[in-house]
């Protein structure tokens, strides 16, 4: 246990093993009727494999949750598989490019220096509100080119997509309690499409230099994205670029405040940064499981699972598989390669994976320089949002100097 994680309250044993049995890649929990996968080459295995581990959650819920259309909930690249996620996926690269994503830098330092500015830290600064939280979503009003004076209810949209992942499942029997959550997911979909509508008829008719025209008028093979479809985009954009983003800022902070020597290389070397971002992705990932419902009867990691079975699949214990990662219980930023699961694999890698660590990495290096000493406060830790699905601060409050 890490001194300082122990100070925290923070179990991180029972956060990763979650009382696995030592061994156990694959398992089967007969009350939830739910596979469970740990390991890291199944898992690589299992997201490779689309055509029989689909993300179309739909072929279990549709029939047990009574709603009207349970596909609208899950319509987005999130739940697709091929061909309709292949489209997709093409033309929103067309539109998402590296060379959008490397552009938005100096707007990043820009928007973290007016964010600290307003902070107007001294002496105590709290990592999550002045910061972490607000800069992704600013980032991507930004690329879409949505008014400044609509973030907060892009923010709230974001937030509103937490129920809607599969990794909110939580089941008594099976799908107990879903109806509603869907109901409220799909009402949620509606409300901010509808808003979204105004600013697609008019990217429509007049582009504009942002990622919302490039994704309305995005082609390939002669064709384009439905207004549903841009705006089920936008959805996911949110999530992938916004919560994940939030989450990572703050849990590589608490990484380097828990390892002061790391912190110190940091500061002194800030080429080291892309090299710890990806060890915080690694050992403290925002978000721990995804799902998966299998197509046929399939073998992994020496069982049998049938076809049409919920597979949790866990990228969190993954991470610190002893097979693919020496010492994986350290912290370690020279770790090369540090191939980690938290951005998923396959064609579901996480589409604004780039966008985050790009943030990352221009954040915390604004931050460095604008305090040369930063450290959480004892007596007043850090607050968590803990469950076996995510690990978020909800609070980080940290000493600094200007």
């Amino acid at each position: 246990m890490i001194p300082k994680f122990d100070e925290w309250g923070v179990d991180e044993r029972q956060f990763w093993l979650r009382g696995i049995e030592p061994g156990k890649v694959v398992d089967y929990d007969p009350d939830t009727r739910m596979w469970h996968v740990y390991g890291h080459p199944e898992i690589v295995r299992l997201l490779s494999k689309p055509q029989v581990f689909s993300s179309n959650l739909q072929r279990l819920m549709a029939p047990e949750i009574g709603v009207d259309n349970p596909e609208e909930a899950y319509d987005e690249l999130l739940y697709l598989d091929p061909p309709a996620h292949t489209r997709l996926r093409k033309l929103v690269s067309h539109a998402f490019t590296a060379k959008v994503v490397a552009d938005l830098e100096p707007k990043i330092a820009a928007l973290t220096h007016e964010l600290l500015d307003e902070a107007g830290a001294s002496g105590r600064l709290e990592l999550v509100s002045a910061l972490a939280y607000p800069l992704p979503v600013i980032v991507i009003c930004e690329l879409l080119g949505i008014p400044a004076e609509d973030r907060e209810l892009f923010r709230k949209q974001a937030e509103s997509l937490m129920p809607a992942t599969a990794d909110d499942v939580q089941l008594v029997g099976r799908f107990e309690g879903q109806e509603e959550v869907t109901k409220t997911v799909i009402e949620r979909h509606r409300e901010f499409a509808g808003y979204l509508q105004q600013f697609i008829d008019d990217r429509r008719k007049q582009p504009r230099e942002d990622l919302l025209s490039g994704l309305v008028h995005a082609e390939v093979e002669g064709q384009r994205l439905s207004d549903k479809e841009v705006a089920g985009l936008v959805d996911t954009l949110l999530l992938a670029g916004h919560l994940n983003t939030t989450m990572m800022l703050s849990n590589t902070v608490l990484c380097l405040d828990a390892h002061p020597e790391e912190f110190r290389r940091t500061r002194r070397d800030r080429s080291r940064l892309p090299g710890v971002i990806e060890e915080s992705l690694r050992y403290l990932p925002p978000f721990s499981v995804t799902s998966r419902v299998t197509v046929a009867e399939t073998e992994l990691g020496g069982v049998t699972i049938p076809p049409d079975q919920l597979v949790m699949v866990w990228l969190a214990p993954a991470n610190r598989d002893s097979r693919v990662f020496e010492a994986p219980a350290e912290f370690r930023p020279e770790r090369h390669p540090n191939p980690h699961l938290t951005f998923s694999r396959g064609i579901h890698f996480c589409i604004g994976a780039g966008l985050g660590r790009l943030e990352g990495r221009v954040a915390l290096d604004v931050l460095f320089d604008r305090f040369p000493e930063l450290a959480t406060v004892p007596g007043d830790p850090p607050r968590f949002i803990r469950t076996d699905q995510m690990f978020n601060a909800h609070t980080v409050p940290l000493a600094v100097s200007a």
